[in-house]
């Protein structure tokens, strides 16, 4: 099976390897400040899945800085830079001043080669979008959609907040204004058939996103998810399941979409489930048996 994978993706259009560090600005979301909730997504960690981002407490800066030391020993030959990774909680939901700032320190490094933004459909006014579009003509931006599933009966029971048309609307402006749009998907949400999982990524694969995030359900401590487990209302997908649905889901992509993720790591010290999802070396080499089979 062939796909295009971030990594080759980067290698074509940079010439080279680039490491993502992660950041965390002090952000928060609609669906923790009481706009629209004040738990967050169901599924949704107290960090604002920023579970490996740097610490809000260090400037944006400094948060690259630390994070070019964490990977400073992996760096490859072909090494050409890095992406600043805006990730914890909603990377668009502040004044627009705010993120004006915020963005333009992690421009200004020059080691940055690409920004990725983190946010939700529905938190992109026309004045973020304009930002958004000025940010690109000075380094690519890449802007990373939460919509996780396209049936509203789960997005109603993950507590996600707004409708799949907010989603849409999101996609076309984004794409309208030059910028690449990643949206992230997660397979095994509770009570979603195999079916319903794979529509949601061949809509996602038709809507105009140039690339998604394949990202398998967590089960983390201290959300409202580990209570839903707890009750055993639900299942978590088992690694020849999840594996053999990632399989078929990139069949259902055209075949120019970037693969940024077929899986995901949950902190191993929030992990309650699946346990499997733990052992990330034996789940990579699982996938790549399956897909090259």
């Amino acid at each position: 099976m062939r796909q295009l994978t971030v990594n080759e993706y980067i290698r074509k259009k940079y010439g080279g390897k680039l490491y993502k560090i992660a950041i965390n600005a002090g952000f928060t979301c609609p669906n923790r400040d009481g706009t629209l909730g004040s738990r967050g997504c169901i599924f949704c960690s107290g960090l604002g899945s920023g579970d490996f981002a740097e610490s809000s407490a260090l400037s944006v800066t400094e948060q690259i800085e630390a994070g070019k030391k964490r990977v400073a020993a992996k760096l490859s030959k072909d090494f050409k830079g890095y992406i600043a990774y805006f990730q914890a909680f909603t990377n668009t939901y502040a004044p627009i001043d705010r993120l004006r700032k915020v963005y333009t320190e992690a421009v200004k490094h020059p080691d940055v080669r690409i920004i990725s933004i983190a946010t939700r459909p529905d938190c992109l006014g026309e004045d973020v979008l304009n930002l958004l579009e000025e940010i690109n003509s000075q380094k690519p931006v890449w802007v990373e959609l939460g919509l996780q599933t396209i049936h509203e009966k789960t997005a109603e029971y993950i507590g996600r907040g707004y409708p799949l048309e907010v989603y849409d609307h999101a996609v076309k402006e984004l794409r309208s204004r030059g910028l690449e749009v990643i949206t992230h998907v997660i397979l095994g949400l509770p009570f979603e058939t195999r079916e319903e999982m794979l529509e949601t990524v061949k809509y996602v694969g038709a809507g105009g996103s140039t690339g998604i995030k394949l990202q398998l359900l967590h089960v983390l401590k201290n959300t409202d998810l580990a209570e839903e487990s707890a009750k055993g209302v639900f299942r978590c997908l088992t690694l020849e399941e999840y594996t053999l649905l990632v399989k078929d889901a990139l069949t259902l992509l055209p075949e120019d979409m970037v693969i940024h993720r077929m899986t995901g790591d949950g902190d191993k010290k929030l992990l309650i489930a699946p346990e499997w999802s733990g052992d990330k070396k034996k789940v990579l080499n699982t996938l790549n048996s399956i897909l090259k089979g």
